[in-house]
């Protein structure tokens, strides 16, 4: 057989192998979608990721303006038109401390991390109602409110506990304000601290969180007191806060020694009893407060301070990310064989090429059934075992030499180590991997160094190395 022929033929027999490969890819992504149910199914038990911000005081008003309308007969008539506000006001100092106590809750083959906070919340308010009403127009000032948002409000765990300047009451389920499913334009006029805000239109719900009344107030009225907020709130896998406050001091700790931080980026020490975060957050580094105006605060993460209980070793993510190097590995094998059959003198037959590809697929395929039951370094080492057995064992016929099939299985346990090595060293794959292709390309190079190609492209595999110089 002609080299060009051989070689064309091992290159459709790479491709053919990528077929397979796609199909565990597949089987990767559904397992994945599996295990995203899982957490779906417990979140819909316990509470999902939460997010808490506030406290925020409200003060709905009514402001009814009188105005000149046209009739068709050219005749004029005195119309009102009532618009319903209010104004938001945000602390001007919030303080929120508190432990996250994780824990794995399983739902089939799937672990999920949940986690309980212990938090409590204070915040300082010194607002000032706006006497601002405009001329020919009447004003009625409504109730005002503390508005707390809370994600999902099935996390909650025992009774709240709410304290306004030092006095104990009573909170109500719902934030009081309503959250839009998109980010409308922005509000009317901003007046220092507060916001002025439309009353709720079409499309809006009703904010998930708690909320309590306070005692009416007039316009010029100044309002300057102390909030605090006590309660322990469960979720899954990550919680954040959202810094409303002029100036916001949020500390976390936990037991969990893998945390994520994501959004604002804090302070911390981690170890491994844990980690300890503190952020540090002034109104001017966020548009937080714009979210909550626009009733849109759930909807971007950039300004929560987030954390993430992150599993170091995610099986489907390894196995998905070890899937991208299968094609390397097909390669680098199909390039040993045909360095034998030039070297060695020893033809191996396509289908030889197929079968040992196929056996590399499903070393995939076994990593991913594996790491379901069992830690990913023992499934990886278990499923490597069984593939490069199986080749050795196989290659020993194939290559004619017991010793052949046993250097080619070594030569295999080498790449599944530096594989692994590409997986465990997330920051310095990069450049581990790029080293491991570079000493390959040098070992190929070395061992073809004398071959004379333009010869053996003419000829057959029988006579590949040309006569030495005199």
């Amino acid at each position: 057989m002609r080299l060009w022929i051989k070689i064309a033929m091992v290159a459709v027999m790479t491709l053919a192998i990528l077929i397979p490969l796609a199909m565990v890819r597949d089987v990767i992504n559904e397992r994945q979608r599996y295990r995203d149910e899982a957490v779906a199914s417990i979140a819909a038990d316990i509470g999902c990721a939460q997010v808490l911000a506030g406290p925020v005081l409200v003060v709905p008003y009514t402001e009814t303006t009188m105005r000149q309308v046209q009739e068709a007969d050219g005749t004029t008539r005195q119309a009102s038109e009532r618009r319903e506000r209010r104004w938001v006001f945000f602390p001007e100092q919030l303080n929120v401390a508190g432990t996250l106590s994780p824990d794995i809750r399983k739902r089939g083959l799937h672990a999920v991390r949940i986690y309980e906070w212990q938090g409590d919340l204070r915040a300082s308010f010194n607002a000032r109602i706006p006497d601002d009403a405009p001329a020919g127009s009447e004003r009625v000032i409504g109730q005002p409110f503390l508005s707390w948002g809370i994600s999902d409000v099935r996390g909650l765990r025992g009774t709240p506990l709410v304290e306004v300047a030092g006095k104990p009451v009573r909170a109500e389920q719902g934030s009081g304000v309503m959250v839009r499913a998109a980010v409308p334009e922005s509000a009317a006029r901003h007046d220092g601290a507060s916001a002025v805000v439309a009353a709720a239109a079409g499309g809006e719900v009703a904010g998930s969180g708690l909320h309590v009344g306070l005692q009416p107030v007039q316009a010029g009225e100044a309002l300057r007191f102390d909030t605090r907020l006590g309660l322990t709130l469960a979720g899954t896998e990550n919680f954040g806060v959202l810094p409303l406050g002029g100036r916001n001091d949020l500390k976390l700790k936990s037991a969990w020694p893998h945390p994520g931080f994501s959004g604002l980026l804090p302070k911390h020490d981690i170890g491994p009893q844990g980690f300890d975060a503190r952020w540090q957050v002034d109104a001017l580094a966020t548009n937080a407060q714009q979210r909550w105006r626009d009733g849109a605060w759930e909807l971007d993460e950039s300004d929560v301070a987030r954390v993430s209980l992150v599993d170091p070793v995610n099986a489907y993510v390894q196995a998905d990310r070890a899937t991208k190097y299968g094609v390397l590995f097909v390669v680098l094998t199909f390039v040993g064989f045909f360095m034998f059959e030039l070297i060695k003198q020893v033809p191996v037959h396509p289908i030889q090429y197929a079968l040992v590809g196929l056996a590399i697929s499903i070393f995939f395929l076994l990593l991913v059934s594996l790491s379901e039951h069992v830690a990913f370094g023992v499934a990886y080492v278990w499923a490597a075992v069984a593939c490069i057995g199986l080749i050795g064992f196989y290659l020993s016929a194939v290559l004619r030499s017991r010793m052949r099939g046993l250097g080619f299985a070594a030569m295999l346990g080498v790449l599944y180590a530096a594989l692994y090595g590409l997986l465990v060293l997330e920051d310095n794959a990069l450049v581990v991997g790029a080293g491991l292709l570079f000493v390959i390309l040098a070992a190929i190079m070395v061992a073809t160094r004398k071959v004379d190609w333009y010869a053996l492209g003419g000829g057959r595999i029988a006579f590949p190395f040309a006569k030495p110089q005199a």
